[in-house]
């Protein structure tokens, strides 16, 4: 399930201002440092994440058009900042939720079939 456009736009203009204070160091979030492949300008987006093996799994609730996900896959990666800690990602690799299941690692296991979403980007840990 994808959620409509409009309600993207909402959270790109109030939601995220405010969760971009906490994403960065929570456990089930994250926030994607990533650069226009338009306008060159650096966005950070707040997203929720699932950990897996060599890298981390993001729901993509907007569908294959998402901005930041073009961004990232033009890019070939980005920048995340989760715990605190500023790591750099990259080899972007977009799949159904299905199929990224039997890669989401300890208690979010149980947690991840619950979620709505269809689709995830899997990211790898890059040196």
């Amino acid at each position: 399930m994808e959620v409509p456009r409009w309600y993207a736009r909402f959270n790109r203009r109030f939601t995220n201002r405010i969760v971009r204070l906490w994403a960065g160091w929570s456990p089930a979030m994250l926030v994607l440092e990533h650069v226009g492949r338009k306008s060159g300008k650096r966005y950070r987006t707040p997203l929720n994440m699932w950990p897996i093996d060599g890298g981390v799994a993001i729901l993509v609730g907007y569908g294959p058009d998402t901005d930041w996900l073009k961004n990232i896959t033009a890019a070939g990666g980005a920048r995340i900042q989760h715990y605190g800690k500023h790591l750099a990602v990259c080899e972007p690799r977009f799949m159904k939720k299905a199929e990224a299941a039997p890669l989401i690692l300890g208690i979010w296991r149980w947690i991840y079939p619950r979620v709505w979403f269809d689709n995830v980007v899997l990211l790898a840990w890059c040196p």
